[in-house]
């Protein structure tokens, strides 16, 4: 490529603005000031929206699919209300990289017009807006991955999972941003810019599936997909206080989603969906375990979606600090506040502790540097791209030798069966409950440690991330005067921490199963989040 990757973020910055229709361009002087910290009331507030799209883009997921199966909304209205919703976002937020606006309604009047000739929807998510995390691969359209050198280069073939939603009836419109080769904890990049939470700008939307956790926070799509390789599903989910659940490898087909890190196959990177709902996740996870994505991917496992029983008074194991980052304040306080909750609903709560959680973590760092930087640096240098600083350790990094890998490998492996030993042992254990991440959320570039969500890619286990109606409080959320860290991160969270900033903003926990346990966990979350109402 003969463009400077400065030249590249220019157009493809440039693209996707024009890319916005122009009556969904908001003057500069009519957007939020950069001292207005919270815009999710914003989309209300600018008048580019009619009541009726203030109505549906506010809905659910599984509201949306009744009303156009019922004919109340058609496709079409709904396509376009969720395009103007996710234009007015990206503008405040920069939640976007591919805007696929005219194909949408141009798709959602096809539905309408099969809806109207036999009277029957086209699958159970007819006229479903979806957006996409930017690797997911559409013909025609880039897929960067925060790289600059792949943001003009439209892709040829299209992800499994994009096909199989088109055959379900939903319909994609927006792709969203990401960080460089989606192996940072925030959405940022040298192409598209940071990508911020909309609850509060001075704070990160989370990443890698950031730009979908913000679009989704702003109701501007009612359900997205995104991936995670680390936590990259369920840091951002918990960042703006949404749902998500990150499944074991081989549930969902993921093989042909565009990666930075390609053929690393160590950790298994997975996909699924995100929502304000539980319900929502749900609607998601069983139409596509029942559509047979066995027969598409090769990697998937032959799993249909099944029926599950949960007991009346569930065993949950209470992770309250993985020894390596203490939660912060509104974390811990969250934690015990469900906790109580769930012990006076008669759930049986035993501790569990964190044996094992150092050694997956750094586990984890090995084996995503196991290829020396190599794999991001063969993309950043036909355009002579720099390395963030946040992905110094890939710069810095010495390859592995295929040795010394495969013993890594063995060890991950010795150390999944310690943890399912240990889950046995705990009799009747259901779940583990703790921390999504030590944060509420950080300050934009204060994220540092994913070592409550990095260490269940290593089991391969079940987890979901949601949000418990705690929210940070700086009166309440203040560290003990007898803190201790447990090392240098710790004291950098600790250092880090301003109580004032998060001021507000919820608080998500994480709820974590064995592996393929993704029925089991979407209900005994429903349950939990219902309790605690």
């Amino acid at each position: 490529m003969d463009l400077d990757w400065t030249d590249i973020a220019a157009k493809a910055q440039t693209k996707l603005i024009n890319s916005i229709p122009a009556e969904w361009r908001i003057p500069h002087d009519k957007l939020p000031p950069d001292e207005q910290l919270d815009v999710t009331g914003f989309p209300r507030q600018c008048g580019l929206l009619t009541d009726a799209e203030l109505k549906i883009t506010e809905s659910f997921a599984t509201e949306i699919v009744g009303a156009v199966a019922a004919g109340e909304w058609t496709a079409e209205e709904v396509t376009r209300a969720f395009c103007k919703r996710a234009a007015i976002a990206h503008q405040v937020t920069k939640c976007l990289t591919v805007v696929m606006f005219d194909e949408a309604i141009a798709h959602a009047k096809k539905l309408d017009e099969h809806f109207t000739r036999t009277g029957k929807t086209i699958g159970p998510l007819h006229g479903l807006p979806v957006s996409l995390k930017d690797n997911f691969n559409i013909p025609g359209k880039p897929s960067s991955v925060g790289f600059c050198s792949w943001a003009l280069e439209p892709t040829m073939h299209e992800s499994t999972i994009v096909g199989m939603l088109r055959d379900l009836g939903a319909v994609a419109y927006v792709k969203t941003n990401v960080p460089t080769a989606m192996m940072i904890a925030e959405s940022v990049n040298n192409c598209y810019g940071r990508t911020v939470n909309p609850r509060n700008r001075a704070l990160t939307s989370g990443g890698s599936s950031g730009g979908e956790s913000a679009l989704i926070a702003m109701c501007g799509s009612p359900l997205g997909v995104g991936t995670d390789i680390g936590g990259s599903l369920r840091i951002p989910a918990a960042c703006t206080g949404i749902f998500t659940i990150r499944p074991s490898y081989g549930r969902f087909p993921h093989f042909d989603a565009r990666s930075g890190l390609a053929g690393q196959e160590a950790i298994g990177s997975v996909h699924g969906p995100m929502a304000r709902s539980v319900a929502d996740l749900r609607l998601w996870a069983e139409n596509v375990a029942n559509a047979g994505p066995w027969l598409k991917d090769p990697k998937c496992i032959e799993l249909p979606w099944k029926q599950v029983e949960l007991k009346s008074k569930p065993k949950i194991a209470v992770l309250w600090d993985n020894g390596m980052v203490t939660p912060t304040p509104p974390v811990s306080r969250a934690l015990r506040n469900v906790v109580e909750v769930l012990k006076s609903k008669g759930y049986e709560i035993v501790n569990w502790s964190a044996e094992g959680h150092k050694e997956a973590s750094d586990l984890l760092a090995k084996f995503f540097l196991a290829d020396g930087g190599k794999s991001v640096r063969k993309i950043l240098e036909p355009t002579g791209e720099p390395f963030r600083p946040e992905m110094k350790a890939y710069e810095e990094a010495k390859e592995l030798g295929v040795y010394d890998l495969w013993q890594l490998q063995i060890q991950r492996t010795n150390l999944c069966k310690r943890y399912l030993d240990r889950w046995a042992a705990c009799k009747g254990l259901d779940a583990i409950l703790g921390p999504t991440t030590p944060y509420a959320a950080p300050k934009n570039g204060d994220f540092k440690s994913v070592s409550y969500t990095g260490v269940f890619n290593i089991l391969d286990y079940s987890s979901v991330s949601f949000p418990t109606g705690i929210i940070a409080d700086q009166e309440l959320d203040v560290y003990p005067s007898d803190f201790k860290a447990h090392g240098e991160t710790d004291e950098e969270t600790r250092k880090d921490y301003d109580a004032a900033a998060v001021h507000g903003i919820p608080v998500s926990l994480q709820l974590t199963g064995r592996r393929l346990q993704e029925e089991k966990m979407l209900a005994l979350t429903e349950k939990i989040v219902t309790d605690l109402a």
